[in-house]
This record gives structure tokens, sequence and C-alpha cells, in this order.
């Protein structure tokens, strides 16, 4: 399973081990996302981020709709199918998805593919970034949820 972990709380205030762990994680800024694998060095470092951002399961389609809509190589060009086909061996981005959920293939096989997506703010605004998602807010583990936060960020 891939993790997609999104960031949604500023830098102000914030204790010098967790500022290191967001900069060892690439997320620099409010509404960057990523993409982990599920293993136990990544686990604790979204452990020890929790308060600061929201992650959960990933989906194909939501992956496939992140990809096209904010997957960005070297120098801001938009990732696109044709890119896609001529640098890697999928046929598209459906099928890059595809693979990258099943652990088939990396981000990096992409050559020249930014690891970092820049989301945009969600749609209808946050439930609140002080509270968990089991709160009612929007930090922590959403599950399967997190595809939905996904599409309002798109």
């Amino acid at each position: 399973m891939m993790h997609a972990v999104i960031r949604l709380r500023g830098s102000v205030n914030l204790r010098p081990d967790i500022r290191d762990t967001l900069k060892v994680l690439r997320l620099h800024k409010v509404n960057h996302c990523i993409l982990l694998d599920e293993n136990p060095n990544n686990e604790g470092m979204i452990r020890k981020v929790k308060d600061y951002v929201a992650w959960g399961n990933i989906s194909e389609d939501s992956l496939a709709l992140i990809l096209r809509t904010r997957g960005e190589l070297i120098g801001g060009t938009p990732l696109t199918d044709e890119y896609v086909k001529e640098n890697t061996k999928y046929s598209s981005i459906e099928s890059l998805a595809k693979a990258l959920c099943e652990r088939k293939a990396s981000l990096k096989d992409v050559p020249r593919l930014t690891p970092v997506f820049r989301l945009h703010p969600p749609r209808r605004g946050h439930k609140g970034i002080k509270k968990t998602f089991q709160q009612g807010g929007a930090l922590g583990f959403y599950g399967e949820d997190i595809n939905i936060l996904l599409k309002q960020m798109r």
C-alpha cells in the first residue's frame, strides 16, 4: 500500500526535531503532498509529524488524478501521457499509477519528475487544522478517506 502525506500546518513555533523530519519528508510548505511506501522508517517519521500532516492509503484513481493534474517535471513542465509513453515503459499516466500502487514501479522510474506535488487548498476549506480527523478536524490518519481530500485539493 502507498501513503499520501499532505502538510496542512505551517512552521510557526515548530519544534526543531519536527521541522527536521518535515524537511526529510520534503514537506517544506503547506499543501505539499508526497507519496511514501509503507515501511517502519516512513511510519515512524509520519507518527512524529502527525500533528502537522494528513495521511492515508491512496487509491489508484486518486494517484492517477494527482499525477495528471499536479505532476510536474523539473522546470515546471506538466506531466503528460506523451512524456510517460516516451520516457518509461508505461503507455499512460493511468498505467503508471496502477504500477505504482502495485509497487511494480517507483516515482524515480519517471525521469525528471518532481517527487513533491503542490496541491490547491481544499475546495470548501478544511474542517479545522487543530483537531484530528477522528475528532472532526483535518489532521492525522484518514485511511481510505484521504482520496476525498485529494480530490478536493486536485
